[in-house]
């Protein structure tokens, strides 16, 4: 009987310690989880270079995009950021609204040999006629440039769950020289992603000044 009485004390005495240990245990993962997320968000963020980076430290890959749109098409809505020449002649995701943050000028910038852009002064207003604040927006642009920029202009208006894709539609260009595909961009981008992307315009997507 002393044994019993003894052995039924130690059990109860074991009971709040199980609960006690197994808090701490997922007070521990909580922390653990935090800091991972933490780290890998900043070693996404300075893996950027510094004109793809944003105020709001948001990002996605261009098939990471796909696959949170296909998750929530409800919410989850992909802005284009390009010109419309980029949009209808290069091709463009099938449910993204193209509202251009900048046009091409008529000049061309002899030293960069390059077009010149001039921003949309309408941008953010455009952006606001189409979206919801509470929407999350994922921007698309040819590389990641311009849509971090994009992105910084909504931010400063009040857009929250705004995501930068960092590779852009057409991705970026390949930096192997003697490489006979040198400079086309066929590293990564949506294009190249095997995510869906097509020619055919949709009058309900496609920008009207």
């Amino acid at each position: 009987m002393f044994y019993r009485v003894n052995y039924e004390n130690c059990r109860n005495l074991k009971k709040p310690m199980e609960k006690k240990m197994r808090k701490k245990f997922l007070l521990v993962l909580m922390a653990c989880f935090f800091i991972l997320s933490f780290s890998i968000t900043s070693f996404a963020e300075s893996s950027l270079p510094e004109e793809k980076q944003t105020i709001l430290g948001l990002y996605v890959t261009a098939k990471q995009a796909f696959e949170k749109w296909h998750s929530d098409q409800l919410k989850v809505k992909i802005l284009d950021v390009r010109t419309q020449a980029e949009y209808i002649f290069v091709g463009h995701t099938p449910m993204a609204i193209n509202i251009p943050s900048q046009f091409f000028k008529t000049e061309a910038d002899s030293k960069k040999i390059q077009p010149v852009m001039s921003l949309n002064t309408n941008f953010v207003s455009d952006v606001k006629k189409r979206f919801k604040e509470t929407d999350t927006i994922l921007v698309i642009c040819r590389s990641g440039s311009r849509s971090a920029a994009a992105v910084n202009l909504l931010a400063n208006a009040g857009f929250e769950a705004i995501y930068s894709i960092t590779d852009g539609f057409e991705g970026d260009a390949l930096n192997v020289p003697g490489s006979y595909n040198n400079g086309k961009r066929i590293v990564n981008g949506w294009k190249n992603s095997g995510a869906p992307w097509t020619y055919k315009i949709d009058p309900e997507l496609m920008y009207v000044p």
